[in-house]
């Protein structure tokens, strides 16, 4: 059942400022789960609402903070070279641990809020976010019983803080989404974060989708792929109905 809904920007303090954060619902009484929309290197824009929206409309209280808040308000009205140069050097300043002060402070205002259903909670995340929600999802793991990486960027890397080193935290059913083709996923990466998965007999499934580039989820990039695209939405819808309480 597809819902109208709500939405509202809201800041939320953190201890390093002001975070500008997007969140949409169903227009009812609720109380609905809660999803954490973590985004991706381009920055905020209207298509990362969109794909918020979708979700909302499918009964869930959807946030989508914005990460970049401590670097000023960055926003990309094109994609070209110098906005990438921009992205990628705030990417690299973005540290795990700072985005889990960020989460904490997110899922606090969740558990504020009356319209949202106290207990399990999603997560989803594309591009730079894929290390973000594999990190949340163990340093949070009481709190994220469903989580989604998609073409996740810096999963598997040589500091002390790779996210795969922590997978034997996670509680909650994760799923890994890669494409067959991304400069930006060494092929180290898939074999080194199985076999740690593996090791502690964590509640996964990995997918390499076939014929597809990094960034075919979104649907106003030039390699969007629809049919990987919306398994990738099906399977994370699917993840929430069963996970969340």
């Amino acid at each position: 059942m597809r819902h109208m809904i709500n939405e509202q920007h809201v800041t939320i303090i953190t201890p390093d400022g002001g975070m500008p954060t997007f969140a949409c619902w169903p227009n009812g009484d609720g109380p609905y789960p809660a999803i954490v929309f973590y985004m991706d290197a381009p920055a905020i824009r209207e298509e990362l609402y969109d794909m918020a929206r979708r979700m909302a409309a499918e009964g869930y209280y959807v946030i989508l903070p914005d990460l970049f808040y401590r670097f000023g308000t960055i926003r990309f009205p094109t994609r070209n070279k110098y906005s990438r140069v921009v992205w990628n050097a705030v990417m690299g300043e973005l540290s795990n641990a700072m985005v889990m002060d960020d989460t904490r402070v997110v899922l606090e205002y969740l558990n504020d809020q009356s319209i949202i259903r106290l207990g399990s909670k999603a997560c989803i995340g594309f591009c730079m976010s894929g290390r973000l929600v594999t990190t949340a999802a163990a340093e949070f793991a009481d709190e994220y019983s469903a989580i989604a990486s998609l073409y996740g960027v810096g999963i598997v890397t040589s500091d002390d803080d790779s996210p795969h080193l922590r997978v034997g935290e996670i509680k909650g059913e994760i799923y890994f989404g890669f494409a067959e083709t991304d400069n930006t996923v060494p092929s180290y990466v898939i074999p080194t974060l199985k076999a740690s998965l593996d090791e502690h007999s964590i509640n996964y499934t990995l997918d390499i989708h076939l014929g597809t580039q990094h960034g075919f989820c979104f649907p106003l990039r030039d390699v969007y792929d629809k049919d990987a695209a919306e398994k990738v939405y099906l399977h994370f819808m699917d993840m929430c109905q069963r996970k969340l309480a």
